[in-house]
């Protein structure tokens, strides 16, 4: 069973593109076993909050949030903790992040993103 990160941005993925994402996942992987760090969990708390599209992909996000195990890491931002735990877990990373993407490809950490319109692809470092 393969392990997956998931970054705020992929867990918004449903709302903001379209994208059905554990099916995906369960299309390029199999069965997967999803984490969250907390920094991401408590990030969609604070979106969601909001008003407007973005509260509403964050509100959604935060319901798929919760087919994850949410982890404690060292970091406090969210891109910093999906970077830790995926280095520590030997973990695929989702996200619909482009500065967050280079950074886990360049730490060797396989990312899987949006390609085309909805659908998700893996990116090999």
């Amino acid at each position: 069973m393969a392990t997956v990160v998931m970054d705020t941005s992929a867990l918004m993925m449903p709302v903001e593109c379209g994208v059905r994402v554990f099916e995906e996942l369960d299309r390029l992987l199999g069965e997967v076993d999803p984490l969250a760090p907390r920094p991401v969990v408590e990030e969609l708390e604070s979106l969601s909050a909001g008003a407007g599209e973005e509260a509403t992909a964050a509100s959604v996000g935060l319901d798929l949030s919760r087919r994850c195990e949410v982890r404690e890491t060292d970091a406090g931002y969210a891109d910093d903790a999906v970077l830790e735990l995926a280095v520590a877990e030997d973990a695929y990373a989702v996200t619909n992040d482009l500065p967050l993407r280079d950074r886990l490809l360049e730490a060797n950490v396989p990312v899987i993103g949006l390609r085309g319109r909805n659908t998700l692809a893996i990116t090999e470092p």
